[in-house]
């Protein structure tokens, strides 16, 4: 199995993902992410890593 035939549908999804909300509200996105530049570092870097781990974890999962 080449690695781009799980990277790229993976890419493809993660964009859409990330592209629905600010499709569906904008305004909405807008406002949350200007709450979100007024956060500090340590809330932003806990939810980033548990990002991270829950991507992780649901990849292992679905492939492994």
């Amino acid at each position: 199995m080449n690695v781009l035939d799980l990277l790229l549908p993976a890419l493809g999804i993660a964009l859409f993902l990330e592209g629905l909300p600010w499709f569906i509200s904008p305004s909405g996105t807008r406002r949350t992410v200007e709450q979100m530049g007024m956060m500090g570092e340590a809330p932003l870097r806990a939810v980033g890593l548990f990002l991270m781990a829950g991507g992780l974890l649901l990849a292992w999962w679905t492939v492994g």
